[in-house]
């Protein structure tokens, strides 16, 4: 989202926060984690992990429910400035750096100030394919020693706003709204290059399988929802 001017961004971004607060509280929220423990909507007991979301997905997992200890990163472009703003209503922290751009500085800030918080990015991120997954995630894994978690948050009903890979889905008043992780990957923190290839093709894999499972809860109006 565009605004030229940076005085407005903490302004629009509350208003929108409280829009989409208001839109979730309608919603019928199914909630199906593989761990009870591993969960960023609870307070931290055993650990912190990094939990990987698509980029069309984002929407959902941060307005699901509070986040007691979680910290985001961010791109460092103009429109992560407003990102940054929103999630800063929720009680998100930010890191302001990517895998491409400023990455070093956001790992070590991570590694500092977000040592006892959960991390949550998008790993298709920042300029895509869809749903393509980029070492990054892998990456940042290994140097916080913070396990991926794969997720999955899929809709009823939604519009799809956006263009291309960057489309957001807004789900509709009322409608289901699906949850589901599978268990933390642990990345091992000496990774060569080529490690750092198969674990992401293997949090790929993840992400791809509990997309299913998610899709499968949907199709199954009965379904179960535990915390």
């Amino acid at each position: 989202m565009r605004i030229r001017s940076r005085f407005l961004e903490p302004v629009v971004a509350w208003m929108a926060v409280l829009l989409f607060k208001m839109l979730y509280a309608t919603l019928r929220k199914e909630i199906h984690f593989s761990d009870k423990a591993v969960n960023p909507y609870v307070p931290v007991t055993t650990g912190t992990y990094t939990f990987c979301v698509w980029h069309d997905s984002l929407l959902t997992p941060l307005f699901l429910a509070k986040q007691p200890a979680t910290m985001a990163l961010v791109g460092g472009h103009r429109d992560g400035t407003f990102l940054a703003d929103s999630l800063k209503q929720l009680g998100i922290g930010t890191a302001r750096g990517s895998t491409s751009s400023g990455g070093t500085a956001a790992v070590r800030f991570l590694m500092n100030e977000g040592k006892n918080s959960h991390l949550v990015l998008t790993p298709d991120g920042p300029r895509g394919p869809r749903r393509e997954m980029k070492t990054g995630c892998a990456f940042l894994a290994a140097k916080t020693g913070k396990p991926v978690v794969p997720t999955a948050f899929l809709c009823k009903s939604y519009w799809s706003v956006g263009r291309g890979w960057t489309d957001l889905v807004i789900p509709k008043p009322f409608t289901r709204v699906i949850a589901v992780t599978s268990p933390p990957l642990v990345i091992p923190e000496s990774i060569s290059k080529e490690e750092l290839k198969q674990w992401t093709d293997k949090i790929q894999t993840a992400m791809e399988a509990v997309d299913q499972q998610a899709r499968e809860f949907l199709q199954n109006k009965h379904s179960k929802h535990p915390q």
